[in-house]
């Protein structure tokens, strides 16, 4: 018998789509929902996304642009200086 594969949060595809893309869209799934620190209140906790690129903090309410896909992108990392408006 063969071994079952632990496949995480792309296992609702099955088979389909392609172990390649399955594996891609896991990793950027992965980033999305993990924990990341508020900027303002420096909370650690899931962050709502409530349109593509704005990240809402759920327990003070603090929005900011940012990535697709994650909070904080590596060029606001190098330059912090849009961060810094409210």
């Amino acid at each position: 018998m063969a071994k079952k594969k632990v496949v995480g949060i792309a296992g609702r595809f099955g088979a389909r789509y392609g172990s390649s893309l399955r594996k891609r869209w896991k990793e950027v799934m992965e980033k999305r929902y993990q924990e990341y620190e508020c900027p303002k209140c420096k909370k650690k906790s899931i962050l709502e996304r409530p349109a593509v690129g704005i990240w809402r903090c759920p327990k003070c309410g603090y929005t900011w642009a940012g990535g697709a896909y994650v909070p904080f992108t590596e060029i606001g990392r190098v330059s912090p200086a849009g961060s810094k408006r409210t």
